[in-house]
């Protein structure tokens, strides 16, 4: 699809709209009229710009970062506390018929977040992007009181908590959805890439806070995990629904009930057959043959074909596909989502990584390696947390594309970096090379979010905006399902022979020992991302450690065995893992690079306000008349 430099609002305005310097398309000036302003600008659209110009505008970045905040800590504070939350309601997440009850956990909230984004973005254009807002952070909150009073046990006890985790999830979506529409209503453009810059780094560093948060929360009691959203959930509500105005231009349409269903179900059967392709199906180490999976995948794709013809054809669609045809937009949603898919994988890689070997090997408790994980990855937040107002600051002067292809290839080369370090790496090089890891999506990050929201129209901000955030959920999501399938693939290569003979050596009989080398790496993957004992956990079930001396029983239980028995295949995977990675991001910078100039964009922010200019006196010689 061929992409350019205008929008379709521009070539609107340039064919019949506002000049920029409020004239009508025949070239008068209108008069006066009651209601208006002596140059001709609605009194109503004189109060918006009054808004814009004072303190409101740092009212509403305010409210929006605390709402993106929110509503991406809590999607990612379950993923270190997941051990204590399954000890809580005794449920054991390893256990075959648990298993899917530890990926909703763990993935709900997100394919959620995904589906919904862009239907209640495109909502918003219609009834009102602070109108959805309010009633996102209502709905959080609603979320977040019923999931610490978990009154369950057992499977009952996870199906409250992904339920009501799935309520929190949509007033989440809403937030995301709408957050980067008010801000970029309520900013001027030359403002905006410091504004999105604020609020990218609470979104994405929200993502690395829950991390710590859970870790620390957890420790001292399951349900502080959930209990800590309540506050900022009524608090932030209710700061919503006093503080924030409606000043975006609102489009009245028909909801467009069949795209949105298509979208949603197309999205929500990838993502899930995604998810599922993990898990290990018959004689398999992965379920990418299984009949569900092949149906989740190819049927998701085909309905979201469909989504796209029926976009095409349809008065009012949820989605104005034209807008793929803006250049910055295209490029800037690309990006996202291919940064999105790396840093996911980076995230979940060095987690494993720290939970599984380096911390076990330097004297932790594989029950504290949650927490600790959280805090040694510090560095990464505060890379980012540095960089990305920085960056969005200098974007808004210099343009977007530079800044954003640099921090994707910093990333790049940070990756590369990881790639030769040892497993048993000596933390500050390891610290240094995350910490530039965070600056590089820092540098990425604002820039981009800014570029992408100033290229499109004014009245399909909310739309362009939950798309936005669909890609970066959604990217979020795939990394799960890449990144973990190219660590299993590495890890079947050698882990099963390693692991055989290793359990052999300690006194465990062949055929047991043949029979754990056997069982597909993700079990050993998810016991150390949760922070249990690997080889506990496998060999429980089969009586051997009740038949070995204590001594050997201590080897294999102890901290020392597994860590060092699974580096070698574990860095092999690693290899693999972080080129893919490296070499996303290299792609995403090339594409960042075709981000318009400040100057097009300056234009283009220019005819969105001479317009609406224009519709505001249409209205108001309407009224007159």
């Amino acid at each position: 699809m061929a992409t350019s430099d205008r929008s379709p609002a521009d070539n609107s305005a340039a064919n019949g709209g506002a000049t920029p310097n409020g004239a009508t398309p025949n070239g008068s000036t209108p008069h006066a009229t009651a209601g208006t302003s002596p140059n001709g600008v609605s009194a109503d659209r004189d109060g918006k710009r009054g808004l814009r110009a004072g303190h409101y505008k740092w009212t509403a970045l305010s409210n929006t970062t605390l709402g993106i905040l929110a509503a991406t800590v809590n999607a990612s504070i379950v993923i270190i506390s997941l051990p204590a939350i399954f000890r809580g309601i005794h449920l054991n997440p390893l256990t075959p018929g648990n298993i899917s009850y530890l990926l909703w956990m763990l993935m709900g909230y997100l394919v959620v977040s995904a589906v919904l984004v862009v239907t209640l973005g495109r909502l918003g254009d219609i009834y009102g992007r602070v109108r959805m807002y309010n009633l996102g952070f209502t709905l959080f909150a609603l979320g977040a009181l019923a999931l610490p009073f978990d009154p369950l046990k057992g499977p009952g006890g996870a199906l409250w908590l992904i339920g009501f985790r799935i309520i929190q999830a949509v007033g989440g979506a809403m937030l995301m959805a709408n957050s980067p529409a008010i801000l970029t209503d309520a900013f001027p453009s030359n403002q905006r890439g410091m504004a999105m810059g604020i609020n990218q780094v609470a979104g994405i560093s929200g993502q690395f806070i829950g991390l710590i948060l859970g870790g620390v929360l957890a420790a001292i009691n399951w349900r502080l995990v959930f209990i800590v959203s309540v506050p900022i959930g009524i608090g932030g509500a209710i700061w919503s629904y006093v503080s924030l105005k409606e000043i975006g231009a609102r489009t009245p349409a028909r909801i467009d009930w069949l795209g949105n269903i298509t979208f949603g179900v197309g999205l929500i059967a990838l993502l899930t057959g995604i998810t599922y392709g993990i898990q290990p199906y018959g004689g398999h180490t992965m379920g990418w043959t299984s009949p569900t999976v092949l149906t989740g995948l190819i049927g998701g794709v085909a309905l979201l074909v469909a989504f796209c013809f029926i976009e095409l054809r349809v008065a009012n669609p949820m989605f104005d596909l034209r807008l793929l045809k803006i250049r910055s937009f295209s490029t800037g949603v690309s990006a996202a989502l291919l940064a999105s898919i790396s840093r996911g994988g980076m995230q979940f890689m060095l987690i494993i990584w720290l939970q599984g070997i380096w911390l076990v090997l330097h004297g932790y408790n594989f029950i504290d390696t949650p927490l600790w994980s959280g805090i040694y990855l510090l560095p990464l937040t505060g890379g980012f947390l540095i960089a990305g107002p920085l960056s969005g600051y200098l974007s808004d002067r210099y343009g977007a594309k530079y800044f954003a292809s640099g921090g994707l290839l910093v990333s790049a080369l940070a990756f590369g970096g990881l790639l030769l370090v040892p497993t048993n790496f000596s933390y500050p090089v390891f610290a240094i090379l995350i910490f530039v890891s965070g600056a590089g999506m820092g540098l990425f990050s604002a820039p981009n979010a800014a570029a992408v929201m100033n290229s499109v129209p004014a009245k399909q901000r909310g739309a362009a905006s939950g798309m936005f955030a669909t890609f970066q959920n959604s990217g979020f999501v795939l990394s799960i399902g890449i990144f973990f399938s190219l660590m299993i693939a590495g890890l079947a290569s050698s882990l099963p022979t390693t692991l055989t003979n290793g359990l052999h050596h300690q006194g465990v009989s062949l055929g047991v020992a043949h029979q754990i080398g056997s069982l597909p790496p993700v079990g050993s993957l998810f016991a150390a991302f949760l922070g249990y004992n690997p080889i506990h956990t496998l060999l429980a079930p089969t009586g051997a450690l009740n038949h070995l001396p204590a001594h050997n029983v201590a080897v294999l239980t102890g901290k020392q065995f597994f860590p060092q028995l699974i580096s070698g295949p574990f860095h092999h995977g690693l290899v693999i893992v972080f080129t893919m990675a490296a070499v996303v991001l290299v792609i995403a910078a090339i594409l960042a690079l075709r981000h318009s100039g400040s100057e097009v964009l300056k234009e283009r922010a220019d005819v969105d306000t001479a317009t609406a200019i224009a519709e505001a006196e249409t209205v108001d010689a309407t009224n007159s008349a």
